[in-house]
């Protein structure tokens, strides 16, 4: 049985939004506990108080021992949220329909590869978190100079909302002007791939993220999701 908890805190593990945007619906006034307006850090029953946002109720989520953990393979032109006002295709549309279900590190627009998504709020908010320091692996199709903006990423970059010091950086020729830039973070700022990749005056033409942590993209096709392995799940409990 779900546990008592900070509403944004469930709103999360709900799946309505992330944490800070939770707290954001909440501060506007927008969420209801039995009939009245929640205050950020209220605490709440999921199991046995109403919740409402926007006068939708929320359904309570399920147990962390029944959480559910799957990666999606998400296409270019999908968007890493539920609802989209501009009424664009999102990863929700491509993966079953299950209560609680929220993904672990957004992905952009035009991004495509692994996606974790989780019935488990607390640990997609643990899992992105700075401090936890996991490994994201992306690959950029580029054109441009890639062997030296590859050694100049070794050395950090700094950009305007901070520096970028990859875990590891590599590069190889695709031909015809374009080659292959693999970079190693341990954050997920937003766009920041693609911004390290403007400041070292390369263009990208694709980037896919190959890597969350112990999760790695293989064989999956794009739109396409498979459960974690018992081997992974275990790992990623290990980094919550």
């Amino acid at each position: 049985m779900p546990e008592p908890m900070r509403i944004q805190r469930a709103l999360a593990r709900a799946g309505v939004a992330s944490r800070r945007r939770a707290e954001e619906l909440v501060a506007a006034g927008r969420v209801r506990i039995n009939g009245k307006v929640a205050t950020v850090g209220q605490s709440v029953d999921p199991s046995r108080d109403e919740i409402t946002v926007d006068g939708a109720r929320i359904a309570a989520p399920p147990a962390q021992q029944d959480a559910v953990w799957m990666v999606l393979h998400k296409p270019a032109g999908v968007v890493t949220t539920r609802r989209d006002p501009q009424g664009r295709p999102t990863v929700f549309e491509l993966v079953p329909d299950v209560p609680g279900l929220t993904y672990v590190g957004r992905l952009d627009f035009m991004t495509e590869g692994v996606l974790l998504l989780t019935t488990d709020g607390t640990a997609a908010h643990e899992l992105t978190h700075p401090s936890r320091a996991i490994e994201r692996t992306y690959v950029a199709t580029v054109r441009g100079n890639a062997a030296r903006a590859a050694r100049e990423a070794a050395r950090g970059v700094e950009l305007e909302d901070g520096p970028v010091q990859p875990v590891a950086v590599s590069t190889r020729p695709l031909g015809k002007g374009r080659h292959e830039f693999e970079v190693t973070i341990t954050e997920g700022r937003n766009r920041e791939v693609r911004r390290l990749c403007e400041a070292l005056g390369l263009e990208v033409e694709r980037l896919v993220r190959t890597r969350f942590g112990p999760v790695r993209l293989g064989d999956l096709a794009p739109g396409q999701h498979r459960p974690l392995s018992r081997v992974e799940r275990g790992a990623m409990r290990r980094r919550k």
